[in-house]
Parts: structure tokens; sequence; C-alpha cells
């Protein structure tokens, strides 16, 4: 079953007359790929409206004349677009100033862009630990126990580094 454009046209309609500059977004695998600053951008908005389909699809002319833009959350097929629709609320929303409790909960995570370093906004996010400091034989690095803020920052860095060349070593070729 494909979902009718007539329908969609009417619901969407509906929702504009609501928020003046609605943005009409378009959840589908063959759209462009989600991204953070995707995320950033759209948490910026003051109304946006997510199309989820269903079932074996939308009515092309949806993506050609109802939505601004067309998203996908990644390269395999899921049942609906009830998932990634959430996905995206999620990322958008974490990133508007004060849904999170502390501001720069944002600011040094994967694909964002906040050190002295001005680490790409493609790299890893470096990795963390928490107490105890040792648990069996396996160690927090001494270097995060230190107090020495400019070396913890550089372990970081390299560590983002690293972890990004071990798992997404495509985003380093993206990097500026």
């Amino acid at each position: 079953m494909i979902l009718k454009v007539n329908i969609i046209d009417k619901a969407i309609s509906s929702l504009k007359q609501r928020g003046s500059n609605s943005k009409v977004t378009l959840l589908d695998a063959g759209g462009k790929k989600f991204t953070q600053k995707d995320a950033k951008r759209l948490s910026k908005l003051k109304h946006l409206i997510l199309i989820a389909g269903h079932y074996e699809g939308i009515d092309y002319r949806v993506h050609q004349k109802i939505a601004d833009e067309v998203f996908s959350i990644g390269d395999y097929v899921l049942t609906g677009g009830e998932i990634p629709a959430m996905v995206i609320t999620d990322a958008a929303v974490r990133l508007i100033p004060g849904v999170l409790e502390k501001p720069e909960a944002t600011e040094f995570e994967s694909f964002s862009q906040a050190t002295n370093y001005k680490l790409p906004a493609t790299l890893l996010e470096y990795p963390q630990y928490t107490r105890p400091e040792e648990y069996r034989d396996w160690k927090v690095p001494k270097v995060l126990l230190s107090g020495n803020h400019k070396e913890i920052e550089k372990y970081r860095y390299e560590k983002a580094i690293e972890r990004t060349k071990k798992a997404r070593p495509d985003l380093l070729r993206r990097s500026p």
C-alpha cells in the first residue's frame, strides 16, 4: 500500500495553517543521510513537520511537491518512518537551549566541534571513564587522573583521532 498524496497534502496544509514558516521533512530510505549538522539546523526551527511513511511508501509527488527536504537515517530499510522520526526529533531537540540540564553537554561529543584543538566535526568523541579507577585489572588512564588539563585535552584529542581511525576511517577522509 502506498500512502496517497491527497491525504498527506490535506494533513500538511492543516498543520501549516497553525505554524508559520513550517519546514516539511519527509523520512525516506532514499533521502539525504541525516547528520549532526542537520540536527543543529533543525533545532533552530520554530515549526518542523515530519512525514513518516509506512507500508510500501509514499506517492512520489509528496517528495516532489510537499516536502522541503527528504532524510534517511542510514543505508537500510525499516518498516516505517516512525523510528527515523524519533531519531531526528531526539537529535534536534537535545540541541535546543534549555532541553539538557548542562548547556555544554552537547559541545564535547562525537560530531561536534569544541576544544582548543578545533577538532573536525567528523571526529568521534574521545573515550570516557568513571569510578572505580580500577576494576579487575582494567585501569583508567593515568593522564585523566593527573589534574593536568592541558595534558588531558591533548590525550582526548589523540584518542578521538585514534578511535575515529579504528571505527570510522571514512570520517577522517572527509575532515577539512
